[in-house]
């Protein structure tokens, strides 16, 4: 009897612990699938992040309220544009908001370095923020393609050093802007049959010389200067 008692306790023993070890891989065998779920979930979890934080892109509908709201935070006005013939600054109008907000906008971006005064017309003006490059082409893609309303009933005149922006050539009856270009009036004392076409939100304060220094180079067909004049950086006053 004992020997039979002892083979059955022996028995229940082995079962135990042969229980306890199938539950012990069972535990183990339970750890991978919690972390792939970890995994899954995190992943997932990215991916909402991603979309959460896709580019703002400026669009014709969003523009204006955009532009609106960004001139209330300004308290900048004025940008200094380095080129490869030397530099000179502008000073923005402040009751231009449109204008004057996309500029300083464009600035932050870094849009106009590496672009280039595209168009000089001797005694009249140079006309900047285009260029022939795959890059120029890239940021306007990622910044959005818009067109600014014109805002010239507020007394400015195109005198020489004035800052004006041209219009889009491209299905525009009503003048709209076009936002990355911009050109600066060299003729003496000014050009003023542009009054009223066009909209000057702001003047040259500084370094007119150079200004005039690319109004004098050689230019060929569609007044493109021979030799390319790269503006390298523009960067906003504090």
């Amino acid at each position: 009897m004992v020997i039979k008692k002892f083979k059955y306790t022996t028995i229940l023993l082995l079962l135990f612990l042969a229980s306890c070890k199938g539950e012990s891989k069972q535990k183990e065998s339970t750890v991978p699938k919690t972390e792939e779920q970890k995994d899954t979930l995190e992943v997932a979890k990215n991916e909402v992040q991603e979309e959460e934080e896709e580019p703002f892109i400026l669009t014709e509908d969003n523009a204006i309220d955009f532009f609106f709201n960004y001139n209330k935070t300004l308290k900048d006005d004025t940008v200094k544009i380095t080129t490869t013939m030397g530099s000179f600054t502008v000073q923005l109008y402040d009751n231009v908001p449109y204008h004057k907000a996309n500029f300083i906008y464009l600035t932050s971006k870094g849009y106009f370095d590496n672009t280039q005064f595209h168009r000089v017309v001797k005694n009249f003006i140079i006309q900047g923020g285009n260029s022939d490059d795959k890059e120029t082409a890239n940021k306007r893609r990622t910044i959005g393609r818009y067109l600014l309303p014109p805002d010239a009933k507020k007394g400015y005149k195109h005198h020489r050093g004035t800052i004006s922006m041209p219009s889009s050539e491209v299905n525009n009856p009503h003048m709209l802007a076009s936002p990355y270009e911009f050109f600066i009036v060299v003729t003496k004392p000014g050009s003023y049959h542009l009054d009223g076409e066009y909209t000057p939100f702001g003047k040259v304060i500084d370094g007119m010389e150079v200004v005039d220094k690319i109004n004098v180079q050689p230019v060929g067909k569609g007044d493109w200067p021979s030799q390319n004049i790269y503006i390298l950086k523009a960067e906003i006053v504090k």
